[in-house]
């Protein structure tokens, strides 16, 4: 039997692209537990379908600022007003999250791609020639961020090999401008 599926996608330049790929035929694939796993590049590939704004998330640990790239953000309440943020349990960010017990969430503009990239390396993050302010936690907010949210750390949750830290917001603010979104592994933005 053969398996495939059509794929109807429009690119940032508003091209369509129809495209049929034939999708190999799985086994059974164990994984530590003995359960079924499913495949981590496949999983990649197919969220990578799910366009996502773009955020720098910023915490200020041991004196100094610190700061990742992130997407996997969410609003997750409104009454209380909660975010959540999705952190690799090996990346430095999540220790300095754990002792700051703070945050912030700044959204990036279309113009802030370099940041993007900037806090997306691993390793420590230079904040140099970046303009920024602190509201109420203390966590670094972006001048020109488009929006923000600044948030005290209510739990922090196990989620595989990412921990999920839940912030309630204590104070935010936006601006007009075009954000950033991520979309199949590539940066682009919203046409008017």
């Amino acid at each position: 039997m053969k398996h495939g599926t059509v794929l109807k996608y429009i690119d940032f330049d508003e091209t369509i692209h129809h495209s049929w790929r034939q999708l190999p035929d799985r086994g059974i694939h164990p994984d530590k537990r003995g359960e079924m796993a499913f495949d981590s590049m496949d999983q990649r590939r197919i969220m990578g379908h799910f366009a996502t704004g773009v955020t720098v998330v910023t915490t200020w640990h041991e004196n100094k600022p610190h700061g990742m790239t992130a997407n996997a953000v969410a609003s997750l309440s409104l009454d209380p007003p909660l975010v959540l943020v999705s952190v690799d349990v090996k990346a430095q960010m999540n220790g300095c999250l754990k002792a700051s017990d703070c945050f912030a969430v700044n959204i990036l503009t279309v113009e802030q791609e370099a940041l993007s990239v900037r806090f997306a390396r691993h390793g420590p993050k230079d904040f140099s020639g970046i303009a920024y302010r602190t509201e109420a936690t203390g966590s670094p907010v972006l001048d020109l961020a488009l929006a923000f949210v600044d948030c005290k750390v209510t739990n922090v949750l196990p989620g595989g090999d990412h921990d999920i830290f839940i912030g309630e917001i204590v104070a935010g603010g936006s601006r007009e401008g075009r954000p950033l979104v991520f979309y199949g592994g590539q940066y682009g933005s919203l046409s008017s």
